[in-house]
């Protein structure tokens, strides 16, 4: 078959997958069913980090919500969103006004969160982001339908950018992925390293998706002298340009690497050689405490023998308070309106074992606590997957943009 655009985007979109109740047709949707969306990326950079283990979490937050033992059926679907904006957006309406899709959750890459997150607002569903940066979220974009739950630009620049100014990289070069979320972890750590005294030499601007080879990228990193050569991508991105780095030999001539984004997977594949000394900001780790391992267990076999990354536990995370608030305004209300069932969920406090206790604010943000980790030598690690040693935790309070400073119309005073 020939892959063009409609192919692609067929493609995308006829994946089911079932939770509760076989599939029954996609216009024949029970009044009392509730049915879930995971759009992500399926097959390219991210799929680790987000990808079938997202779905994986999904489903058993459906199993630990005890919902369908009462009488609510949830149904699963899934596609890939091949991080292009076009497609995710075109899936989201397919979804919504073809198939009858009420939640939309995950949806990493920036730029199709973005799409997405208007396409839900116009249908009035719920739209429950775990996989993008963005801050704009609960910005300028932020929307009454929308949750963004695991961590923004904001958090990770104010965690990772904070840290690496204070330890003395003070001068800084970027390496930007040149999309909506590259441009926004940018400019938000690019704030946090002025405010604290430190210079912006420079920047380059990487083509997304698709760029393999940053060694031209890097020479101009070198050539600035900047102290710090800040990583605002994520994923292969992330993984290509540090092996890169090393290859190098940058950081031993003493420039410091600052990961912005980072995940558990990318340090497996990085492996501890390269990947030692790294600093870097997650809300969740799977060996953190005896909920997130207790989590991380009931999960079972992650695809790929992968242990389950913060946007894989945030999708696990959201779609567990989003069926609680469900199962406590009724599911015809939740299913009429997106943005009352969004109230709901803000209006109830947050707990489960991948982050403890929170609470969701009127701009859409989902708050919890954030911690500093720095990935351990060869030699510090005790076996398979103990990759990181906690720093700093930085309280929930404290973690994310103060919600006055966003410029979300949804906060009022």
């Amino acid at each position: 078959m020939t892959l063009n655009r409609r192919n692609l985007l067929a493609a995308a979109a006829a994946t089911p997958l079932a939770a509760g109740l076989p599939m029954s047709g996609a216009r024949a949707q029970a009044q009392n069913t509730i049915r879930i969306g995971v759009l992500n990326d399926q097959s390219g950079l991210y799929r680790d980090l987000s990808g079938p283990g997202s779905t994986q979490a999904v489903r058993l937050a459906i199993q630990d919500s005890g919902i369908t033992q009462r009488g609510i059926n949830v149904e699963v679907v899934q596609a890939d969103h091949q991080n292009r904006p076009d497609v995710g957006s075109t899936v989201a309406r397919q979804w919504i006004d073809r198939d009858g899709v009420d939640v939309i959750v995950d949806v990493p890459t920036s730029s199709v969160a973005l799409a997405v997150n208007t396409v839900v607002r116009e249908r009035n569903k719920v739209f429950l982001n775990s996989g993008a940066a963005t801050s704009d979220l609960t910005g300028a974009q932020c929307s009454p339908n929308t949750i963004h739950w695991t961590y923004d630009t904001w958090m990770l620049a104010r965690g990772t950018g904070g840290a690496m100014v204070r330890a003395g990289g003070d001068t800084w070069f970027f390496l930007t992925a040149d999309y909506a979320f590259g441009h926004a972890l940018e400019r938000d750590t690019a704030e946090f390293v002025r405010a604290a005294g430190g210079r912006v030499l420079g920047q380059v601007r990487t083509p997304f998706p698709g760029t393999t080879d940053f060694s031209s990228y890097l020479v101009q990193a070198q050539a600035s002298r900047a102290k710090v050569i800040g990583l605002a991508n994520a994923g292969g991105d992330t993984i290509n340009s540090i092996k890169q780095a090393a290859e190098f030999g940058l950081t031993r001539r003493g420039v410091k690497l600052a990961g912005l984004l980072v995940f558990v997977t990318d340090v497996h594949s990085l492996g501890l050689q390269t990947a030692q000394g790294l600093v870097l900001t997650e809300t969740f780790y799977w060996d953190l405490n005896d909920r997130t391992r207790a989590l991380t267990q009931r999960l079972g076999n992650m695809p790929g023998g992968l242990r389950p990354t913060m946007v894989q536990a945030g999708c696990y995370s959201a779609v567990l308070h989003y069926l609680k608030a469900v199962a406590d305004m009724g599911v015809q209300q939740a299913k009429a309106s997106g943005a009352e069932a969004v109230n709901r969920m803000k209006a109830m406090p947050t707990d489960d074992d991948a982050f403890g206790q929170g609470s969701i604010r009127p701009d859409g943000r989902k708050i919890h606590p954030a911690y500093l980790f720095e990935v351990k030598t060869p030699q510090e690690s005790r076996g398979a997957w103990d990759y990181y040693k906690l720093l700093s935790t930085v309280p929930a309070d404290e973690a994310f943009r103060p919600v006055g400073q966003g410029g979300c119309s949804l906060v009022r005073g």
